[in-house]
Protein backbone atom coordinates (compact mmCIF):
# COMPACT_ATOMS: atom_id res chain seq x y z
CA UNK A 1 0.00 0.00 0.00
CA UNK A 2 1.58 3.14 -0.98
CA UNK A 3 0.74 6.00 1.15
CA UNK A 4 1.36 9.99 0.77
CA UNK A 5 0.67 12.31 3.47
CA UNK A 6 1.01 16.03 3.29
CA UNK A 7 1.99 17.69 6.45
CA UNK A 8 2.42 16.50 10.29
CA UNK A 9 -0.46 17.38 11.92
CA UNK A 10 -3.21 15.26 12.62
CA UNK A 11 -5.83 17.21 10.24
CA UNK A 12 -2.99 15.77 7.59
CA UNK A 13 -4.55 14.93 3.76
CA UNK A 14 -3.64 11.11 3.30
CA UNK A 15 -4.20 9.30 0.04
CA UNK A 16 -3.94 5.25 0.37
CA UNK A 17 -3.76 3.48 -2.88
CA UNK A 18 -2.28 0.30 -3.65
CA UNK A 19 0.52 0.85 -6.63
CA UNK A 20 0.44 -0.75 -10.15
CA UNK A 21 -1.88 -0.69 -13.17
CA UNK A 22 -5.21 -0.12 -13.23
CA UNK A 23 -8.81 -0.09 -15.54
CA UNK A 24 -11.42 1.66 -15.72
CA UNK A 25 -14.87 -0.20 -15.29
CA UNK A 26 -17.01 1.40 -17.83
CA UNK A 27 -20.18 -0.08 -16.02
CA UNK A 28 -19.80 2.01 -12.79
CA UNK A 29 -17.39 4.83 -14.14
CA UNK A 30 -18.68 8.09 -15.59
CA UNK A 31 -18.55 11.76 -15.82
CA UNK A 32 -21.29 14.01 -15.00
CA UNK A 33 -22.06 17.65 -15.44
CA UNK A 34 -24.16 20.92 -14.86
CA UNK A 35 -24.65 24.26 -16.92
CA UNK A 36 -26.95 26.63 -16.41
CA UNK A 37 -29.22 27.33 -19.61
CA UNK A 38 -31.78 30.39 -19.51
CA UNK A 39 -31.51 30.62 -15.36
CA UNK A 40 -32.22 26.79 -15.46
CA UNK A 41 -29.84 23.40 -14.71
CA UNK A 42 -28.98 21.41 -17.68
CA UNK A 43 -27.64 17.73 -16.60
CA UNK A 44 -25.81 15.13 -18.41
CA UNK A 45 -23.62 11.81 -17.94
CA UNK A 46 -21.35 10.59 -20.08
CA UNK A 47 -19.51 6.73 -20.01
CA UNK A 48 -16.00 6.89 -18.60
CA UNK A 49 -13.02 4.68 -19.82
CA UNK A 50 -9.22 4.53 -19.22
CA UNK A 51 -5.88 3.42 -17.38
CA UNK A 52 -4.05 4.49 -14.49
CA UNK A 53 -0.75 3.71 -13.73
CA UNK A 54 -0.78 4.15 -9.60
CA UNK A 55 3.51 4.63 -9.14
CA UNK A 56 6.05 4.70 -6.10
CA UNK A 57 6.55 7.66 -5.53
CA UNK A 58 2.47 8.00 -5.77
CA UNK A 59 2.97 11.80 -6.86
CA UNK A 60 4.60 10.16 -10.26
CA UNK A 61 1.39 8.35 -10.93
CA UNK A 62 -0.07 8.98 -14.33
CA UNK A 63 -3.87 8.61 -15.69
CA UNK A 64 -5.87 8.35 -18.87
CA UNK A 65 -9.36 8.94 -19.20
CA UNK A 66 -11.83 9.02 -21.95
CA UNK A 67 -15.30 10.11 -22.71
CA UNK A 68 -17.27 9.02 -25.90
CA UNK A 69 -18.92 12.45 -27.15
CA UNK A 70 -21.48 10.28 -28.51
CA UNK A 71 -22.72 8.38 -24.72
CA UNK A 72 -23.67 12.06 -23.74
CA UNK A 73 -27.51 11.78 -21.67
CA UNK A 74 -29.50 14.40 -20.29
CA UNK A 75 -32.69 12.68 -20.41
CA UNK A 76 -33.70 14.64 -23.46
CA UNK A 77 -33.34 12.97 -26.96
CA UNK A 78 -33.61 16.58 -28.32
CA UNK A 79 -31.04 18.26 -25.70
CA UNK A 80 -28.70 15.33 -26.28
CA UNK A 81 -29.17 15.81 -30.42
CA UNK A 82 -28.29 19.72 -29.56
CA UNK A 83 -25.08 19.21 -27.18
CA UNK A 84 -24.00 16.41 -29.16
CA UNK A 85 -23.90 18.35 -32.94
CA UNK A 86 -21.98 20.65 -34.44
CA UNK A 87 -23.04 23.66 -32.04
CA UNK A 88 -21.78 22.08 -29.07
CA UNK A 89 -19.20 18.94 -28.87
CA UNK A 90 -19.38 17.85 -32.62
CA UNK A 91 -19.43 14.70 -31.68
CA UNK A 92 -19.10 13.21 -35.43
CA UNK A 93 -15.95 15.27 -35.78
CA UNK A 94 -14.41 14.61 -32.31
CA UNK A 95 -15.55 11.38 -30.72
CA UNK A 96 -13.62 11.43 -27.39
CA UNK A 97 -13.00 14.13 -24.54
CA UNK A 98 -9.38 12.74 -22.81
CA UNK A 99 -7.94 13.61 -20.09
CA UNK A 100 -4.12 12.62 -19.41
CA UNK A 101 -3.20 13.36 -15.82
CA UNK A 102 0.62 13.56 -15.69
CA UNK A 103 0.86 14.71 -11.61
CA UNK A 104 -0.56 14.25 -8.56
CA UNK A 105 0.52 17.16 -6.11
CA UNK A 106 -0.81 17.61 -2.66
CA UNK A 107 -2.34 21.19 -1.45
CA UNK A 108 -3.44 22.23 1.61
CA UNK A 109 -7.12 21.93 0.56
CA UNK A 110 -5.98 17.56 -0.32
CA UNK A 111 -4.78 16.00 -3.99
CA UNK A 112 -5.17 17.26 -6.87
CA UNK A 113 -4.23 15.78 -11.03
CA UNK A 114 -2.59 17.70 -12.99
CA UNK A 115 -2.84 17.41 -15.88
CA UNK A 116 -4.03 18.19 -19.75
CA UNK A 117 -8.09 17.80 -20.88
CA UNK A 118 -8.17 17.48 -24.33
CA UNK A 119 -12.19 19.07 -25.68
CA UNK A 120 -13.10 19.42 -29.76
CA UNK A 121 -8.90 18.91 -30.91
CA UNK A 122 -7.73 21.38 -28.49
CA UNK A 123 -5.94 20.91 -25.15
CA UNK A 124 -5.87 22.99 -21.71
CA UNK A 125 -4.17 22.79 -18.58
CA UNK A 126 -6.43 21.31 -15.60
CA UNK A 127 -6.14 20.48 -12.10
CA UNK A 128 -8.79 18.58 -10.62
CA UNK A 129 -9.50 17.61 -6.87
CA UNK A 130 -9.34 14.25 -5.73
CA UNK A 131 -11.31 12.07 -3.65
CA UNK A 132 -10.37 8.22 -3.43
CA UNK A 133 -12.61 5.21 -1.89
CA UNK A 134 -10.21 2.67 -1.32
CA UNK A 135 -12.99 -0.15 -1.00
CA UNK A 136 -14.82 0.52 -4.51
CA UNK A 137 -18.14 1.55 -4.85
CA UNK A 138 -20.38 -1.43 -4.19
CA UNK A 139 -19.73 -4.61 -1.93
CA UNK A 140 -20.74 -7.03 -3.98
CA UNK A 141 -17.88 -5.38 -6.88
CA UNK A 142 -14.62 -6.54 -8.17
CA UNK A 143 -11.12 -5.96 -5.74
CA UNK A 144 -10.43 -2.06 -6.98
CA UNK A 145 -11.26 1.33 -5.98
CA UNK A 146 -12.83 4.72 -7.09
CA UNK A 147 -11.71 8.08 -7.39
CA UNK A 148 -13.81 11.15 -7.48
CA UNK A 149 -12.57 14.28 -9.11
CA UNK A 150 -14.46 17.76 -9.15
CA UNK A 151 -13.16 20.64 -11.54
CA UNK A 152 -15.26 23.36 -13.86
CA UNK A 153 -14.65 24.21 -17.07
CA UNK A 154 -15.69 27.00 -19.60
CA UNK A 155 -18.71 26.92 -21.38
CA UNK A 156 -16.25 28.23 -24.59
CA UNK A 157 -14.27 24.97 -24.81
CA UNK A 158 -17.44 23.50 -25.91
CA UNK A 159 -18.92 25.90 -28.30
CA UNK A 160 -17.77 27.88 -31.38
CA UNK A 161 -20.44 30.24 -30.56
CA UNK A 162 -21.06 32.60 -27.62
CA UNK A 163 -25.01 32.04 -26.59
CA UNK A 164 -25.84 34.43 -24.21
CA UNK A 165 -28.01 31.84 -21.78
CA UNK A 166 -25.62 29.49 -21.57
CA UNK A 167 -23.92 29.99 -18.27
CA UNK A 168 -19.99 30.41 -19.08
CA UNK A 169 -18.75 27.64 -16.20
CA UNK A 170 -19.73 23.89 -16.38
CA UNK A 171 -19.30 21.97 -13.02
CA UNK A 172 -17.98 18.07 -13.86
CA UNK A 173 -17.91 15.54 -11.89
CA UNK A 174 -16.36 12.10 -12.09
CA UNK A 175 -17.06 8.57 -10.30
CA UNK A 176 -14.28 6.37 -11.97
CA UNK A 177 -14.29 2.68 -10.63
CA UNK A 178 -10.80 1.38 -10.95
CA UNK A 179 -10.11 -2.63 -11.04
CA UNK A 180 -6.89 -4.27 -11.01
CA UNK A 181 -5.36 -4.98 -14.88
CA UNK A 182 -4.35 -8.21 -14.39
Amino acid sequence: MATATFGNNPGSTRLRVSPGHWRVDPDRSHASFTARLAGGPVRGRLALTGRVSIAQPIEDSEARLTARTGTLSTGSALLDQLITGPGFLDADVFPEISFQAELLVCVPAGWRAVGQLRVKGTERPLACQLGVDPRGPEADAPSGMTVTSRWALDSRWVTRQRIPALSRRIVMTCSVALIPDM
